[in-house]
């Protein structure tokens, strides 16, 4: 009977151990990186596209959208790298959301310097990130052919004056591709060359197209165009077609 005690003293501490392991909403994972935020799935709306969640930390409550995925209620997840959208309409789900924020690296493992996405906020909380230019991290090894007619990236940049209002055409390989947001896609290209700190180009059009691909695009050249927010782009290629 003892030994059999012992044994059931044994196994249920076994499983505490185990449990206090887990992550938990209510304790906060330590060594996230500094730009790493910590959060409770309190809401999941899934969608065609995307999936919608209500999501609290710290007493406050704020809405995120990732790319479909499958999350659960009451869960703990991490994000580091996002953007924020105000007034942002779901036409699918009929309902305008006042603020919400686009992650790319929503993740049920916590996010630790040494598996931190690049291009993180530092140190930030939701509604002071996204400030100041938007581009992605340079890719190294890219070199892309200009387009018969087109231009590079870099002779966009050194003469970015003379083609604002105007219609050009860059061919690039695609970085970055997000859909539906401000009812168009986002795209960003490289294409290998650079013009001081511009090697990176934001494009917006209704066109779909998928990350690592080569493409074409066609579009007219705006100057620092701000969407609130901050966010904000010192030049970027809008209603761009694919060619």
């Amino acid at each position: 009977m003892r030994r059999e005690l012992k044994h059931l003293i044994f196994y249920t501490g076994l499983i505490v151990m185990m449990a206090s392991c887990q992550f938990g909403g209510d304790k906060t994972v330590e060594n996230l990186a500094p730009n790493a935020h910590q959060v409770t799935a309190e809401e999941v709306i899934q969608t065609s596209s995307y999936t919608y969640v209500r999501v609290s930390a710290d007493g406050r409550e704020y809405w995120i959208a990732v790319s479909k995925m499958d999350v659960k209620e009451k869960g703990t997840y991490f994000w580091s790298v996002g953007a924020e959208m105000r007034n942002f309409p779901s036409k699918e789900l009929k309902r305008t959301f006042p603020v919400i924020f686009f992650i790319s690296d929503f993740t049920d493992r916590p996010i630790t310097l040494e598996k931190q996405t690049p291009g993180g906020y530092t140190n930030q909380m939701p509604g002071e990130a996204m400030a100041g230019k938007q581009q992605a991290p340079e890719k190294t090894g890219i070199s892309v052919e200009p387009v018969k007619g087109g231009i590079t990236i870099a002779s966009l940049y050194a003469k970015k004056d003379s083609y604002a209002g105007k219609t050009v055409k860059i061919r690039g390989e695609v970085i970055k591709f997000a859909a539906g947001i401000m009812d168009r896609n986002w795209i960003h290209i490289q294409d290998g060359t650079r013009e001081g700190s511009g090697y990176d180009l934001t494009v917006t059009t209704r066109d779909s197209v998928k990350v690592g691909e080569v493409a074409v695009f066609e579009g007219v050249i705006a100057l620092n165009k701000d969407f609130g927010a901050g966010y904000t782009y010192e030049v970027i290629m809008e209603d761009a077609r694919l060619k």
